[in-house]
């Protein structure tokens, strides 16, 4: 949550979270200071791909005041067809027996392959399904496909890391992330990011709060 964090200091403290809203802040529950104390799952494919809907329904039992929920993946975007539908599925069933939540769907992060690939595969399956069934996406490989300009990258076999193909030999051979931000001083904020660059950290945090703005009952003006 190092992103979240930074963007406060970035941006003052409109942007402020903690767990709990304590001084009106927004109240924002991850996994290490709530729901791993369940025990129970890690995210969408550990410990194996349905653990999460049970620690969700146990979570959601104990904490009725909770309106929005998210689970985040690994690596196991990369799985079947049919364990992504066992995804969707799960999240569909969760969101009739909790009416009263948001339930946000995610896709998985980029993996360097074609969009031929099985990543790029899966996480449109989930896009498609969102699209076709008025879900709430968080398109977590979209954000990795482009820089603030808008330029695309998701056809240059990017990765997560931000590198990608810029002559299409195959090889990445340059970063979009770091490009930009030599680019752009003093137009991002440092913070630290698992496996990628902090200006990907910067966008993932604006579209998460874009997001819950939205949620909440902004126009999106």
């Amino acid at each position: 949550m190092s992103q979240c964090a930074g963007l406060v200091q970035w941006k003052g403290t409109l942007y402020a979270w903690n767990n709990g809203g304590i001084g009106g802040a927004l109240d924002l529950r991850d996994y290490y200071s709530d729901f791993g104390n369940l025990g129970i799952a890690n995210d969408l494919g550990n410990p194996d791909r349905s653990a999460w809907e049970r620690a969700t329904r146990v979570y959601l039992n104990q904490n009725p005041g909770i309106n929005v929920i998210i689970w985040s993946w690994c690596w196991q975007v990369d799985g079947s067809e049919a364990e992504i539908n066992q995804y969707l599925g799960l999240m569909n069933q969760l969101e009739k027996e909790f009416p009263s939540v948001k339930f946000v769907y995610m896709t998985g992060h980029v993996d360097g392959a074609p969009l031929t690939g099985n990543v790029p595969q899966r996480n449109q399956q989930i896009r498609n399904y969102c699209a076709a069934n008025n879900k709430i996406l968080y398109d977590f490989a979209d954000i990795e496909s482009y820089n603030p300009d808008g330029d695309y990258f998701g056809d240059k076999r990017v990765d997560d890391a931000c590198e990608y193909d810029s002559n299409g030999d195959g090889r990445q051979d340059r970063n979009w992330a770091i490009d930009w931000q030599n680019a752009h001083p003093g137009e991002w904020y440092n913070c630290s990011s698992a496996h990628s660059q902090p200006l990907n950290a910067n966008l993932k945090a604006y579209a998460a709060w874009w997001l819950w703005a939205r949620l909440a009952g902004w126009d999106g003006r």
